[in-house]
């Protein structure tokens, strides 16, 4: 059913006829807004024909929504039999007219602490749509819609002041588009009515026109209109990396969706390039458990009730801020959970951002600090209703850095109650603040874990791509077909590259470097180099890290020597944790290499917790991936030879060769890589194996050269010398193992390859 057709029917279903008392009833009163005078000075007069108004505006085509899937999962799910008619009393319509995602990423804070002098005009999209017309109830409702009604106490002085406030804010295009769909919905008012006169007769005519519960259908309508375009504009385009003018993509053109668990075992890959089974074994969820990103709130508990409070957790680089993007920008656009009537996002960055700006000693309540940031949502009493669905988006926990004390905290039995920050975080998740909304928690486990389970309803955890939706991704991102190919067959030839692109952040690397190297006539003759990858991967979380917690500026990402210090000694734990061949720490770990728990489990983006506890009750933690362990672990050896030229695998030196003649020979590249083929050969296979490959790798000057320059060691460090001894010592290794130890020999060419090999 196209617009047109859906208003005539609404209207269809109304009295013809309205009498006399019922017009003295909504007829302006003088004492209360008539006599009010416009606030903005810059509205001028909007004049035209008719004939001049159909070609500015023609008809708005349909929009056809896509057809929700269903997909197993390990709950029940709530489901209308018809989601395209999900009836609400508060909108009165089976299609909400598209409310507001409020966004609050940390790109944008700095926006809104400026909100009042900006220019409305810059606000909105110039060319921005019509508002979402309404629709026509269905004569059923939804009983999983769970329905809201309008607030009785809004007056109308309070709807006059809403609707002027609204449309002021509009620039001159906007206005007139605005009136243009107000003409072409409401038969009762005709062109010359609504152009004649300024803003505020304007008002009086929708006022008289709709009456009061009307009025306040279109005041939230207005509202969620103006706010949308912002919605669009931060969600549309996807930021990745660092941002170049012109080569943005849109979310909708290469978003895919990761595998998304109710049966979380902490979303640890367990296959390894070299082991059949990781030191420490992990489980991983089953298909069965799986549920897609716009299905989260129709989960049901074990009782068969719907949940409230949702939990969706990861590993770092697993896709948890896309994944909120896209759930944001399909409920703006109508494409699902049309049954929420607004969608708040308060991130956990926000609150953080409020509390330092503010003094400790002021309070507020959680309609101040929603009105904080968004001034359009004031006076939203609609949300203190009952039956009034809405969601509350509170992402990145692990951002938020003071103390949550989940016990202790004193309780708030409404929205207007000031208190401080902690205190209403405790009370959204508790339940007793915006008490009917949904909440939705994002974080990192060992941030996340500190929530008590008894205010989570359901736990969930991002698994990443499938091999298919690897290849899904990188296809989607190139609109040459050839060039998609190449890049697909070519990072598959790295096995232990393939096993990490299971991480969209991977993946998204993946597609980047690829992309530019293949622009260089020849390559891809050879497999990629997989040590570089680690080094980014390091080098990007670690950047991450002082951007997201410490608010370090982009263009100021030094490392510190903290910075540097804390990198070592995580690689120093790594080396120990490899020495006694386990994949598992414990926060004693952590301290005995003089390490904070928080800044490793949770800040440094390559580690996280497990959720099963030990057998005695010690939280467990890991490296995100065995094979990140295992560079760690060699970065950690090759820091310590270039820069304190010390060789900590000389112990392991079985015995002594032949070639050594003086002590201070193992100091060399050469006693370097001497004593660790000297541990790869005399231990299990793939004990030290993957270890050895990548510390060949950081010896290839592209590496500790280039890639680390400026970050973990000096611009004026000089590069390591001495590699053609090491080539001829592993030429000679290759050659022995090829006539009594085979399967080493696969992986001796590799530390081979990773040492010379050069990269365009």
């Amino acid at each position: 059913m196209d617009p047109d057709t859906e208003v005539e029917s609404i209207f269809r279903q109304e009295n013809e006829e309205i009498d006399e008392e019922e017009k003295k009833q909504w007829k302006r009163p003088p004492s209360s807004y008539g006599s009010m005078k416009s606030e903005s000075d810059v509205m001028e007069d909007v004049e035209g024909s008719e004939e001049e108004v159909a070609v500015a505006f023609p008809p708005t085509f349909p929009v056809v929504l896509p057809e929700s899937t269903n997909e197993a999962t390990g709950l029940r799910m709530i489901r209308s039999e018809s989601p395209s008619t999900l009836y609400t009393m508060t909108t009165q319509q089976t299609k909400p007219p598209g409310a507001v995602v409020i966004e609050t990423r940390s790109s944008d804070l700095e926006d809104f602490s400026e909100v009042d002098e900006e220019d409305p005009d810059e606000v909105l999209v110039a060319d921005s749509p019509e508002p979402p017309e309404p629709v026509e109830p269905d004569d059923e409702t939804d009983v999983n819609s769970q329905p809201g009604k309008l607030h009785p106490e809004q007056d109308l002085p309070h709807l006059f002041k809403s609707i002027q406030n609204t449309l002021t804010s509009l620039n001159r295009e906007d206005l007139l588009k605005f009136k243009m769909w107000f003409y072409q919905w409401e038969t009762k008012i005709t062109l010359k009515q609504i152009n004649e006169g300024d803003l505020l007769d304007f008002v009086d005519r929708i006022m008289e026109t709709l009456g009061q519960d009307r009025s306040l259908l279109h005041t939230i309508t207005l509202i969620r209109f103006h706010l949308k375009q912002y919605l669009i504009g931060k969600h549309q385009v996807i930021r990745e990396g660092v941002v170049q003018a012109g080569k943005q993509n849109l979310l909708d053109n290469i978003y895919v969706q990761p595998n998304i668990s109710t049966c979380g075992y902490g979303g640890i890959d367990p296959f390894h390039e070299f082991l059949p089974h990781l030191p420490s074994p992990v489980q991983v969820p089953s298909a069965e458990t799986y549920v897609g990103v716009n299905n989260l709130f129709r989960l049901q508990k074990a009782d068969g009730k719907p949940v409230r409070t949702v939990l969706t957790t990861g590993i770092p680089g697993i896709g948890m801020s896309v994944s909120v993007g896209k759930f944001c920008l399909d409920w703006a656009e109508l494409r699902a959970n049309k049954d929420m009537q607004f969608v708040i996002k308060l991130s956990f960055r926000t609150f953080m951002y409020v509390r330092n700006r503010k003094p400790l000693s002021e309070k507020m309540s959680i309609m101040e600090v929603i009105e904080y940031f968004y001034p359009d949502c004031k006076d939203m009493k609609y949300l203190e209703e009952e039956d009034c669905k809405f969601l509350i988006i509170m992402d990145s926990l692990d951002c938020y850095q003071a103390p949550l004390d989940w016990e202790n905290a004193p309780v708030i039995n409404d929205n207007h109650t000031k208190a401080e920050l902690e205190v209403l975080i405790v009370n959204i998740i508790r339940g007793t603040v915006l008490r009917g909304a949904h909440v939705w928690i994002l974080g990192r486990r060992a941030a996340v874990s500190e929530i008590p389970s008894r205010f989570i309803d359901v736990v969930t955890e991002i698994q990443g791509f499938s091999d298919e939706m690897k290849d899904e991704y990188l296809t989607m991102r190139f609109c040459d077909a050839a060039r998609a190919a190449q890049i697909v067959a070519h990072y598959k030839r790295q096995p232990t590259l393939s096993m990490l692109a299971r991480q969209p952040f991977v993946c998204w690397m993946v597609a980047t470097v690829f992309e530019r190297c293949f622009r260089y006539r020849g390559y891809g003759e050879h497999p990629p180099r997989l040590t570089p990858f680690f080094v980014s991967i390091m080098t990007v979380q670690t950047n991450r890290r002082l951007q997201f917690y410490y608010d370090i500026p982009d263009n100021d990402l030094k490392w510190s020597n903290d910075d540097k210090q804390l990198l070592t000694r995580l690689g120093k734990m790594a080396f120990k944790m490899l020495e006694r061949n386990t994949s598992v720490f414990f926060e004693e770990d952590v301290k005995e290499c003089s390490l904070k728990l928080k800044e490793v489990a949770v800040y440094s983006g390559m580690c996280t917790e497990l959720p099963a506890a030990a057998p005695d009750g010690r939280k467990r933690f890991c490296f995100v991936h065995y094979s990140l362990q295992e560079f760690m672990a060699a970065l950690y050896v090759f820091t310590m030879f270039r820069t304190e030229s010390k060789n900590v695998l000389d112990s392991a030196l079985l015995q002594k060769p032949k070639l050594f003649t003086f002590k201070d020979q193992t100091k060399s590249a050469l006693g370097l890589v001497q004593c660790a083929l000297a541990r790869t050969l005399s231990s299990p296979l793939g004990h030290y194996d993957m270890f050895l490959r990548l510390l060949c790798g950081l010896l290839n000057p592209d590496c500790h050269g280039s890639q680390l320059r400026g970050c973990l060691y000096p611009h004026n460090a000089p590069k390591v010398g001495g590699l053609d001894e090491v080539q001829r010592l592993l030429e000679q290794a290759i050659q022995t193992a090829e006539q009594n130890n085979r399967d080493r020999v696969e992986n001796l060419k590799e530390c081979l390859r990773e040492m010379i090999q050069e990269d365009e």
